[in-house]
């Protein structure tokens, strides 16, 4: 290990490498009940989604390790099953076999352009306030499905959307939050879930969760989505856009959380520039690709990896580590499949926090930035759709160059990016 991970080249050893591992695994195992809860939503089968979501965890978090030597972890990512279940599938009509194909084109196209190198040219050609705010925006619409899935906010008739009568399911809930939120606050690692346990141990005292007959067992089979997507009917017109649209998310997700963990990491040189970026993103693409084919949504660089790296992982064994421990939680899937929605709701909502934090980098006292900005982000929730987000804030960006005479300072990938974002509005 020392000679493959070149751990004294890095200040590190074993030991430290392992618990780095664990303590991201810890901070991120929250997906193994959430990724499920939100793409069964769909129709797949739950169960498969549990052992899915672990198995291309454990795939993606392992080959940035093996191949890239990074304490990176991969893993199905939040706002982008979002996209799946709630744009693709329930906003657009979608079946789930489609949005796989959906996942698995935009993986590949994703790795072409990896490989080509026109990845970086594409995040330089759109403005940092853009990438942040689309960021924001998936915070709060995965705010908003987590308030919505606990029954904290229901549909009202009058004003849209209205506050859920207050029962036990709601109590817990909020109790969890407060929970996750106050160990987050003391920095005590996997308060997420931490908080997500002793909701569903407290719904099962109270008799609103049923008690699992087993704790260990079989990991449930892959079958009933593994290798069922449908390319050809992603191809349809109508989901043409969704395709563009998952590239860009993970596209501003993977860049800057690789820019996030890079920085505490010490994987940044003199000039700025970080060290094994292509290939990090090249691994980030191909566990996508590899993902949409076992059956889920795209898989991407967490950026609870940064609670590893700060707890001294510094080489790939760190992320060994966390995608060996992902594989040991596939057979737990009993106690994983009762936990319910008013404690996944929670986290959902935290999440939500982390991301809208992208707001503080974001100056809201320019209104050519304003405005793309607050477009992006209020429209993700009140359409219940990210790329609609994402498109009216790339067109209202460029209409704004036009009419303040900067139109000299849209790049060509720009234009490109803008046309893609009218015609999925239009679609």
């Amino acid at each position: 290990m020392e000679k493959f991970f070149k751990l004294s080249e890095h200040k590190t050893n074993v030991r430290q490498e392992i618990v780095a591992g664990t303590t991201t695994f810890l901070t991120m195992a929250y997906i193994i009940f959430v990724n499920p809860s939100i793409l069964s939503l769909t129709g797949m089968d739950k169960g498969a989604l549990i052992s899915v979501t672990c198995i291309a965890a454990a795939i993606g978090t392992i080959l940035a390790g093996l191949w890239v030597n990074v304490p990176f972890a991969m893993a199905p990512g939040m706002g982008l099953n979002a996209f799946f279940t709630f744009t693709l599938v329930k906003g657009n009509g979608a079946t789930w076999e489609e949005a796989l194909g959906v996942v698995f084109i935009s993986g590949v196209l994703f790795l072409i352009l990896t490989f080509a190198g026109v990845r970086e040219k594409i995040v330089e050609a759109i403005p940092l306030e853009l990438r942040l705010a689309v960021g924001a925006g998936i915070g709060l619409f995965i705010a908003f499905i987590g308030m919505s899935g606990m029954g904290l906010i229901v549909s009202n008739p009058a004003t849209l959307v209205g506050l859920g009568k207050f029962d036990i399911k709601i109590v817990l809930g909020l109790l969890g939050f407060g929970i996750m939120g106050l160990l987050e606050i003391k920095r005590i690692k996997g308060g997420i879930l931490i908080g997500i346990v002793t909701t569903t141990v407290l719904g099962m005292i109270l008799g609103v969760v049923v008690v699992p007959e087993s704790i260990i067992s079989l990991p449930p089979s892959i079958g009933p989505i593994a290798f069922k997507l449908d390319i050809m009917g992603a191809l349809k017109p109508s989901l043409i856009g969704a395709i563009f649209s998952f590239m860009f998310v993970d596209l501003f997700d993977s860049i800057g959380t690789i820019m996030a963990c890079a920085n505490e990491a010490g994987m940044v040189d003199k000039d700025g520039k970080i060290e094994k970026v292509n290939k990090i993103l090249e691994a980030d693409a191909m566990a996508t690709v590899i993902g949409s084919l076992l059956g889920t949504s795209t898989t991407t660089t967490f950026v609870e990896s940064a609670s590893g790296i700060a707890d001294g992982g510094r080489t790939g064994l760190t992320a060994v580590t966390t995608g060996v421990l992902f594989l040991l939680a596939l057979f737990f899937s009993p106690i994983i499949g009762i936990v319910p929605a008013f404690a996944t709701g929670p986290a959902l909502m935290l999440v939500g926090v982390y991301m809208f934090k992208n707001l503080l980098d974001i100056d809201f006292h320019r209104i050519d930035i304003a405005i793309p900005c607050f477009l992006i982000i209020i429209m993700m929730p009140l359409t219940y759709s990210i790329s609609t987000g994402i498109a009216f804030g790339f067109v209202s960006y460029i209409v704004v160059s036009i009419f303040t005479g900067k139109i000299r300072d849209l790049k060509i990938a720009m234009w490109v990016i803008g046309i893609c974002s009218l015609l999925e509005l239009i679609y």
